[in-house]
């Protein structure tokens, strides 16, 4: 029964699948975690994970993501650990249990519904050109390389994931089963964004000093 739990992970973030995330474990529970997964490598690719769920106070949502550990890049003398990650699956949790140190839960992984899982390349070529448009002006530069290789599978996701989007949007977009409907979304936001930056900009001119932005969607 244990290997149908999920080792639960929360967190103030939402992962997306596909998404890289360096964690530095120093948490005793989490150490425990970790190492479990580490060793049971040999078990196969599901037995490596764990799942990371967006965590607010006391509040845990229902959907998260898993993520999968690509290698221990630091370990420190007093256990701690520095882990890279990659975002997996989705899943709902569908019940707790505590009877370890640190939460498992009942999972169901789930995808976008068939035929559902690409974009038109019209609105896919949209998304791009305003999240070329965002990086662009988030680094201050018009030589910034932006490339997303067909079939463009996730591709809200990945245009979503390095954006400074509030974590309720991200939250919003992983429930979501539609890629078309996430990345209508997205462009919403981006161009929301895009505004955003330019304003600060402005301003931060203007006034000779510096701006800072949090997109509000």
């Amino acid at each position: 029964m244990d290997d149908l739990l999920l080792p639960l992970f929360p967190l103030e973030i939402v992962l997306f699948p596909e998404e890289p995330l360096p964690l530095h474990i120093f948490e005793d529970r989490y150490k425990l975690m970790i190492g479990e997964c580490l060793e049971a490598k040999t078990a196969g690719p599901s037995q490596q994970e764990f799942g990371i769920v967006c965590a607010k106070g006391q509040e845990l949502n229902t959907v998260g993501c898993a993520a999968r550990i690509v290698n221990v890049t630091r370990k420190y003398d007093d256990g701690r650990l520095d882990i890279f990650t990659v975002g997996t699956r989705r899943f709902e949790i569908l019940y707790t249990n505590e009877e370890k140190a640190y939460l498992r839960g009942g999972v169901d992984f789930f995808d976008d519904d068939p035929s559902e899982d690409v974009a038109s390349d019209d609105e896919a070529q949209t998304a791009i050109e305003l999240f070329r448009q965002a990086i662009q002006r988030l680094r201050k530069s018009a030589d910034v390389p932006v490339h997303f290789s067909r079939p463009y599978r996730y591709l809200s996701f990945r245009i979503a994931a390095p954006l400074p989007l509030e974590l309720d949007f991200k939250q919003q977009l992983l429930g979501i089963r539609q890629e078309n409907e996430r990345l209508r979304l997205v462009t919403r936001v981006a161009e929301r964004l895009i505004v955003q930056l330019d304003v600060v900009e402005k301003a931060r001119t203007k006034a000779g000093g510096n701006g800072n932005v949090h997109s509000q969607v």
